[in-house]
Parts: C-alpha cells; structure tokens; sequence
C-alpha cells in the first residue's frame, strides 16, 4: 500500500513540477524542447517548482588568475541581476563580462546529486556493516537484511565468475561502481532530481576509472595477446593487432556511451510523453500521457538496476581479462 501511495504522489509532483517548468513566461508557446533540454540539462542552481522557495541556490566558486578566488551562491543572479561581480549567467553558463579566462569549481546541481549519492551510499555501507558486526553469526534484520543479497550477488554472480581467485582485491571498487550506477539511476527518476548518470562527464569518469584499473592490473599475458596474438597467422596479425589496441580504449567507451544513452534517452521519453499534455492542451491527452508514463516509469526502475549490472559486470570482464594468465 504504501508503494502504491508513492508511485501516486511521484506522479503528482512530476505532473506539477513539469506544468510550472513549462509555463515560461507568460503568454509564450510551449517549447517541449527547451523544456527537455531544461530537465536533462545540468544546472547551477536546483529547481523544483516555480515560486519563491521552488529553486535552491547552489554555491559557485570561481577562480580567476586576475581576480583571485570569488565564491557566491548562484542566487545573486537572480531577481533581474544579469551578472554579479564581472560574472553573468547566460544559457546555463557562468561567463566573464570582460572575457577573461576563469575556471568553475561550482557545486552544481548534478555535482550535488553525485554527493547525495555517495553520502546515501556511505550510510549503506556503514549500517551493513554495523548490523553484520552486530548480528554475527545470526540472520541479518532491518536495512541489512535488504542490501546483503545485493551485496552478494554482486560477488557471487558478476565479479568472482569475471576475476577469479583474486577478485576480493576489486571487489570494493565494483560495489561501490554498482551501488553508485544504481542509485544514481534511481535518484534520477524522482521529481525534479539531476541527471546524473545522464551526463556523459559522469559516466566517462567512471569508464576512466574502470580502464586505469585494468591496465594496472593487466598481465604479461594481456599485453602479449594484444601486441602478438598467439595462434593467429602472421598476415592475419597485421590486421588483428590494430584492432586489438583500438579495442583498449573502445571498452570503457563504450562503458561510457551506453549508461549515458540509455539514462538520457529514458528521460527523454518521459518528458516527451508528458510535454504532450501542454501541445495539445487536452486532459484526455494528458491522462492518456500519464498512463503510458506511469507503465514506462517502471521499466526505467528495471533499466536503472540492469544498467548497473550491465555497468558492472562489463568492467568485471575487462579487469578479469587483464588478470588473465597464460594456460
């Protein structure tokens, strides 16, 4: 009951902060564009629904070779303020009023949901631990009890079968990238919440992270398969060897690619179905929309988890192919 209670209310608040999202100014058309690009988009600031505590100010800290370092919350921009302090806001983009060079160390709003993230993930790993310190030997309860199969899971069925005997040696780095992956996505579907898996920054840190360890860890073996594949003919391995050395960088690429489509495009779609509501201005359309959104909505709660998988055990493959030795 109570999950049905919130699915219903997520509905609601998606319902309504997209209505306020969308209204712009007034006596302008609908643009479902901006609108989506509005959503999907990262932000210096965080809004939830028009009015005036709808938006959250999120701190922007600048630093400028010239003027040293400024900090302010993005608040200053607002209420007619076109710029603050030499710096103007234009197109979601913080830009020096004289053209100077300047770097953007700002908390924005995908930068905060990645630090909600790791601090939910934290409070994760930190209570599992606590109970299983404190019911040793007994069956797990409360929040244990949930996230220990997850846990296990991960280990049995995606890095032990991929890695092998030395697997405990990575298996707080891929934890912590499926724990991550998965809670992002699941964040991301919530009203007014950053795409975070969606941006492909994010994502390509994550496939970096993955590749650096993979080549640390490689194996003589791993660089002989690739530089002089055994059993090939040699003119064959005039055409195989290129392909291989490409394939090193194509892996987290596509690590990187795939979570990245996959998120952005699921949201796109919900906003597209919504945005349908606001084009043709019908409550048939918009209840037919919500319907369909609704249905959709729970296949991205299964996306959100595959992706993770997917995200997991493809980085549990490379390193295991990495540790590989010579049979």
């Amino acid at each position: 009951m109570k999950l049905k209670i919130s699915i219903v209310f997520t509905f609601v608040f998606l319902n309504f902060g997209l209505a306020n999202a969308s209204s712009g100014e007034e006596g302008e058309p609908f643009n479902a564009g901006e609108m989506i690009m509005h959503h999907i988009s990262d932000s210096h600031e965080w809004h939830l629904w028009d009015g005036a505590y709808g938006t959250v100010p999120l701190p922007v800290i600048l630093y400028s070779p010239d003027k040293g370092l400024d900090v302010f919350m993005s608040s200053k921009f607002d209420h007619g303020h076109a710029s603050y302090n030499g710096y103007a806001y234009e197109d979601g983009h913080i830009v020096a009023e004289d053209g100077a060079e300047f770097y953007d160390f700002s908390i924005t709003k995908n930068v905060a949901s990645l630090l909600l993230t790791a601090i939910i993930i934290l409070w994760i790993f930190l209570s599992v631990a606590k109970g299983y310190r404190k019911n040793k030997g007994q069956a797990p309860k409360g929040i244990q009890s949930f996230f220990e199969p997850i846990i296990m899971f991960v280990r049995d069925d995606i890095v032990k079968p991929n890695i092998g005997d030395k697997y405990e040696k990575y298996l707080p780095y891929l934890l912590t990238l499926f724990f991550f992956v998965w809670i992002g996505n699941m964040l991301g579907l919530t009203p007014g919440a950053a795409n975070l898996t969606g941006n492909i920054a994010v994502t390509g840190v994550l496939a970096i992270l993955t590749l650096i360890l993979t080549l640390f860890s490689s194996k003589r073996y791993y660089w002989n398969h690739i530089f002089w594949p055994p059993g090939v003919p040699l003119p064959i391995k005039f055409i195989i060897i290129p392909v291989e050395i490409i394939g090193i960088f194509t892996k987290p690429f596509s690590l990187m690619i795939r979570l990245f489509v996959a998120i952005t495009a699921g949201h796109i779609v919900l906003l597209s179905l919504l945005g349908l509501t606001f084009i043709f201005q019908s409550w048939a359309v918009g209840v037919g929309a919500t319907l369909i959104v609704f249905l959709i909505n729970l296949i991205e709660l299964l996306v959100a988890a595959i992706q993770a998988y997917v995200f997991t055990l493809f980085s549990s493959m490379y390193i295991g192919m990495a540790l590989e030795e010579h049979h």
